[in-house]
């Protein structure tokens, strides 16, 4: 079934699996999963309004740290870009469009990889550059120091319910991958952007079913997307002129890296993260809630005195 955005160019992709067959000699599994991998391209195209024959190398890139936030493992990764490189030399080929975007499009390292990661100053710029005087700010305000503070992931700050905060406690309760449960640590700083927030959100007409989330469109008075988070963060990319590729998975990196560089214990940063290979019952029976907030008072830089 072709995707919505794509059923005009029927003809186009009939070529394309043609071409897998014929000059490529793919084997049915094999073109069964190039078909997949090209929906899951177009579809997100079709989210992000991008016409598949303009795309540019940084819509790739960033369409790449999608995957990647989704948990999509390095392997699984590498063999979607090979595909969708694939499809741009094929397009190439057919003069369908004049340069090919996949040139420099890279993959994954498969094994050891440190992510790419913001410094604290490079986070302060770019909450610095979120523009206070538009309905959002606060909202984006509080979303980026939730990232940063909680590590979490994009579609768990997505999901995150009022009812899951214990901020007098100073937890958050996250539901992460496989609907496991986690209890996270939230600083202060978080905590008091979160508050500022809430007295805004309290302001707007919030539909039936989304009464609970969290972080809501001021506009539509619905649970945020995905899309919406990255679309924010590269907004504000563009502001400060941070050129790196950054996504909300780059706050996830940066979380853990500075909690590292601080010198809190690495399984705690594990446990924090919800690791899938960590079960994650093991945050209430053997890790004491009270030490894991303490590294993270004592490790994290929005935490530490110098940013009182």
């Amino acid at each position: 079934m072709q995707p919505r955005s794509v059923q005009g160019e029927a003809a186009l992709f009939r070529r394309y699996y043609q071409y897998l067959i014929l000059e490529r000699s793919f084997s049915e599994n094999t073109l069964d999963a190039y078909k997949k991998d090209l929906y899951k391209l177009l579809r997100y195209y079709e989210e992000e309004g991008i016409d598949f024959r303009n795309v540019t190398l940084e819509q790739l890139q960033t369409f790449s740290a999608t995957l990647m936030d989704l948990g999509i493992s390095p392997r699984s990764i590498s063999r979607i870009l090979s595909g969708v490189r694939t499809f741009y030399k094929f397009l190439s080929l057919e003069h369908e469009i004049e340069n090919d975007p996949c040139e420099l499009l890279e993959s994954p390292a498969r094994g050891e990889h440190l992510p790419d990661v913001l410094t604290v100053e490079e986070i302060d710029q770019l909450i610095a550059a979120i523009d206070m005087t538009k309905p959002e700010g606060q909202r984006d305000r509080a979303i980026l120091e939730t990232l940063y503070s909680c590590g979490l992931r994009v579609s768990e700050l997505c999901g995150l319910r009022i009812s899951n905060l214990y901020l007098d406690e100073g937890f958050i309760r996250v539901h992460g991958k496989g609907k496991k449960e986690r209890l996270v640590p939230i600083s202060d700083t978080a905590i008091m952007e979160l508050k500022l927030w809430f007295t805004d959100r309290d302001q707007l007409h919030i539909k039936p079913g989304h009464e609970d989330y969290v972080f809501v469109s001021c506009r539509r008075g619905t649970a945020l997307s995905r899309i919406t988070i990255f679309h924010i963060i590269k907004v504000l990319c563009e502001a400060t002129g941070i050129r790196t590729t950054v996504s909300p998975h780059t706050f996830r990196h940066s979380f853990a890296t500075h909690l590292l560089e601080g010198g809190a214990n690495l399984r705690v940063i594990q446990e924090l993260l919800g690791h899938e290979n960590i079960d994650t019952t093991e945050i209430y029976l053997n890790i004491d809630r009270h030490h894991l907030r303490q590294q993270i008072l004592d490790h994290h830089p929005r935490n530490q005195k110098h940013w009182e």
